[in-house]
């Protein structure tokens, strides 16, 4: 039996990821493991049974587009397997013999057929599924609506979209499942680096700028997840990758369904469906820093009936070294349960309504303070005694309730109510001896008093202030998408969708100050709590779309239309007014835009297309921004062209935005004071290209080797084009031809595997160009950039039997060490290399 992420029948499995550096840190857990594994092997190596392989493709039988998320049972085995993104599954060491596959949508078998498997072959049934049955498969949201018939059909997509599916997220293991390490695959996407986890990411597309992953929107299933998405869209909180069967990416004009930001691109996060047999799956991992991970899942569903119930847990000491001792890592949880009823699938009006109730907690050891230019050199991963008592501590709640109906007439409806509450209180070192910790470290020359508090080396009453950056979060709403198709020569999938949301930021924030004595850090002045910040900003907001794609023959054109329309509110109030009675200021602003978009394909031969597309896009200022603040716009621009081929892909995409009133926040996270004022950065041009290849090759008898290879790179130029003096950090002075801070021009990513039999493996190199840490142009000033690197990558998997794996995989391969950011307060490091068993 298999875990319903899996593509391929894994139950059990034991990842184990870890070298001799790391098995003092394991301890008794690499023994536990290890016997694990012994009694897994046992029968496995007494087994003299010849095998083969099945792998077979399920394709729709209208217009054979490949169908994802079908689950498929190798009856007599009691195994199963979940079809991939291309449709494709694979069972490994099935013994020689003639076996019975049978196909199962949401619980029912819809098609069982015969397969003969010879020793050392590959059996290759292909198989056409009716579109009659339905599927709510999550990994539609961005592709299309809740319809098997679409599948994930990349070739009827008039735009630039990739899915990194369930079967892609198995074979590239990522240690911490860090969402930076797995994005980096993906062209055009742009990550900063910055605690080496992946817990607070820095994300951004075709040069919007990466803080926080502000100016792109992010969802789960569909649904709006960072903590205040317009009031405050600042992302402290992302959902675990580790616990995701997809990550979609879309980009280009078809990503104006989903707002409020649209100037980039939207990121939606798929989490685990609920399976469609019972299934158990269990993975747990261990390796350096004492770093432990368990994955954990049991589900199952019924004609009418489905549940699930997930934990993912994860901890690290962390691979910084404080001055004077302590943990620089994390501990994390998270749970999610989800509940299904449905009617029969064969009924004349198909519905289903699935609760989805999630918790999340983390305590993390992280700081804003880095290193100067010497520490980094002599000692890369230190960390300095001022940041000892620095900790993150987050919770999160959310609960969404999905209502879908589908009517005879081809005409469907997908409601969903959401509220995610979201707490955190990040306490860490602001300043020492009155001045910012960003600007002692950017000066260290200067500061040399500053520093030896930094250190712990010079004693001192009351010199270091840690702020509590206490605040709570809610984001609530609903959302209705309408869809019809209809027509004959000329097809229409039409589909309408309408959103209300609210949501706010709750500053409740306070600073304390410590002496430093001998090395450790001393409270001598706790402070009072909302002495530092106490205010609340809100939002709420009405969001409507039309979209309508048009196929006529070869030609599809897909124009769509958004309409937001934003009230915010910000009240500030007198310091340490907990009852907050009285508002000492008021700041209100409303903006609406409408944002219009058009997108087209041309199906040149069947297997070659060519698209493009244009649309507006629209960043809303937020409750922090001035009367004189503008909403961020663009004419975002995009032309490409996609091969699809058995085994192999190939997309190009050239890029080309404009930007007016380009937005930055002042926040801590980019060095500045942390006021949240935004500021206007004027006009700014991005051009760009985006490739990404795909090829398998499958060689031996009967196709017993497979290797897939993939590769992809980006090319991004963004400069401003004009000139301006600004109050914020990274961009201090601009004229006209700078680029922008934190902007790689280049950045690749590359992967070899192989699979054979119950073996797999894979290799991967994945870098980037270095970056400037602030707006410039030319040759990048020493102690102004980035560095550029290259880091490999590698796993290796062996299948001991139908209910068990082994796993050893490595980040960093070469030990790289590198500079990955000079923000919010000195150099930080990169991942050193990292092993897990």
């Amino acid at each position: 039996m298999e875990g319903p992420n899996s593509f391929e029948a894994r139950p059990t499995k034991i990842l184990a990821r870890c070298t001799a550096n790391a098995v003092s840190g394991i301890g008794r857990f690499a023994l536990m493991v290890a016997l694990a594994l012994g009694v897994g092997a046992a029968p496995a190596v007494a087994q003299t049974t010849a095998h083969g392989v099945v792998s077979g493709t399920i394709r729709s039988v209208e217009g054979g587009a490949p169908l994802s998320g079908v689950s498929v049972e190798l009856v007599d085995g009691d195994r199963t397997a979940l079809s991939d993104e291309r449709g494709r599954f694979v069972f490994n060491r099935v013994p020689v013999g003639t076996h019975t596959l049978r196909f199962h949508v949401i619980g029912r078998a819809v098609l069982e057929r015969t397969v003969d498997v010879r020793q050392d072959g590959v059996s290759r049934p292909d198989i056409a599924l009716d579109a009659a049955p339905v599927s709510i498969d999550p990994l539609l949201v961005l592709l299309g609506r809740t319809r098997l018939s679409e599948g994930i059909d990349r070739s009827r997509v008039p735009g630039s979209v990739h899915v990194i599916g369930p079967r892609a997220l198995q074979e590239r293991p990522v240690v911490y499942d860090d969402i930076h390490a797995l994005l980096r695959e993906v062209p055009g996407v742009n990550v900063q680096e910055e605690e080496g986890y992946g817990l607070r990411p820095n994300i951004g597309f075709r040069g919007t700028g990466v803080n926080r992953s502000s100016k792109i929107t992010l969802m789960e299933d569909g649904v709006l997840i960072a903590p205040a998405p317009y009031a405050a869209p600042a992302a402290y909180y992302v959902p675990i990758a580790g616990r995701m069967s997809a990550i979609e990416v879309r980009k280009g004009s078809s990503q104006i369904r989903y707002g409020p930001s649209t100037i980039g691109g939207a990121l939606n996060m798929v989490s685990t469906p609920i399976p469609n047999r019972f299934s158990v799956m269990v993975d747990a991992a261990g390796g350096t820093n004492d770093s432990r991970q368990l994955k954990a899942r049991a589900g199952d569903a019924g004609e009418h009936f489905g549940w699930l119930f997930e934990t993912y847990q994860s901890r690290s000491d962390g691979f910084k070294r404080l001055d004077f001792g302590g943990n620089t890592g994390f501990d994390l949880q998270d749970y999610v349960g989800k509940l299904r009823v449905n009617t029969s699938l064969d009924a004349r009006t198909y519905q289903e309504l699935e609760l989805k109730l999630g918790y999340y907690d983390q305590v993390s050891d992280e700081t804003y303070l880095g290193l100067t230019e010497a520490d980094f050199e002599a000692s890369p991963f230190r960390r300095y005694a001022g940041s000892q008592v620095d900790v993150m501590n987050a919770d999160h709640q959310q609960v969404q309730l999905r209502h879908f109906v589908r009517f005879p007439a081809g005409v469907d409806v997908t409601t969903t109510a959401y509220r995610n509450d979201f707490a955190r209180n990040w306490y860490k070192l602001g300043s020492v001896n009155g001045s910012s910790i960003s600007g002692v470290l950017s000066n260290p020359g200067a500061n040399q008093t500053e520093l030896g508090f930094l250190r712990g080396t010079t004693d001192g009453v009351d010199v270091l202030s840690v702020r509590a950056n206490n605040r709570e979060y809610l984001s609530r709403g609903i959302q209705t998408q309408v869809g019809a198709t209809f027509g004959d020569v000329v097809e229409h999938d039409f589909e309408f969708g309408v959103r209300y949301h609210e949501d706010d930021e709750d500053r409740f924030q306070q600073e304390d100050g410590y002496s430093i004595e001998n090395g450790r850090m001393v409270l001598t002045s706790p402070g009072a709590p909302g002495s530092q910040a106490n205010r609340v900003s809100s939002a709420s907001a009405w969001a409507f779309h039309l979209m309508d794609r048009i196929e006529m023959g070869a030609l599809t054109l897909a124009p769509g239309l958004r309409y937001e329309t934003i009230d915010f509110e910000r009240l500030d109030y007198a310091a340490g007014d907990a009852a907050r009675a009285t508002p000492t200021g008021e700041r209100t602003n409303s903006m609406s835009a409408w944002i219009p978009g058009i997108g087209a394909l041309y199906d040149v031969t069947g297997t070659f297309q060519l698209f493009g597309g244009v649309h507006k896009g629209f960043g809303p200022a937020g409750p922090g921004a001035g009367e004189a603040t503008e909403p961020e716009s663009s004419v975002n621009y995009e032309l490409g062209l996609r091969s699809l081929r058995a085994g192999s892909s190939v997309e190009l995409t050239g890029f080309y935005s404009d930007y007016e009133n380009v937005l930055g926040t002042a926040t801590l996270a980019v060095g500045d004071a942390g006021d949240g004022q935004v500021f206007n950065g004027g006009a700014v041009r991005t051009l760009g290209l985006e490739v990404a290849l795909g090829h398998e090759i499958e060689a031996g008898i009967d196709g017993a080797w497979r290797l897939p290879l993939r590769a992809s790179y980006t090319l991004t130029q963004a400069t401003f084009q004009s000139g301006f003096d600004s109050d914020f950090g990274p961009w201090g002075t601009v004229e006209v031809g700078d680029h922008l801070p934190y902007l790689p021009t280049h950045q690749f990513f590359a992967s070899a595997g192989f699979e054979r039999g119950a073996w797999s493996g894979r290799m991967t190199a994945s870098g980037t160009s270095a970056m400037r840490t602030s707006a410039g142009q030319g040759e990048i000033p020493a102690g102004q950039g980035t560095d550029s690197f290259v880091v490999l990558g590698a796993g290796l998997e062996y299948e001991i039997g139908p209910s068990a794996t082994a796993h050893v995989a490595v980040e960093n391969l070469g030990d790289s060490r590198f500079v990955v950011a000079r923000r919010p307060a000195g150099l930080r490091p990169g991942l050193p290399r990292t092993l897990q068993l």
